[in-house]
């Protein structure tokens, strides 16, 4: 995997262009969500997560930019 990220939406409230982001891969079929490590331990044991994947917090706000823009 490799290639070039497209920004597609991103926390409107964001005051220093670190924040929660979607993004879309070059060859458009997947996604990456840049949000905040999920910790809570309750919340974790929920998900169940395999190796190799981690759950992230994104604001509703960036989805909901997201599919507004999509129309």
């Amino acid at each position: 995997m490799g290639g070039a990220l497209r920004k597609l939406s991103g926390d409107p409230d964001c005051k220093n262009g670190t924040c929660p982001t979607l993004w879309g891969t070059e060859d458009r079929e997947n996604y990456v969500v840049q949000g905040y490590i999920e910790t809570d331990p309750g919340r974790l044991a929920q998900l169940a997560l395999p190796d190799g994947e981690a759950a992230v917090i994104v604001p509703a706000a960036v989805l909901e930019e997201y599919f507004r823009a999509r129309g």
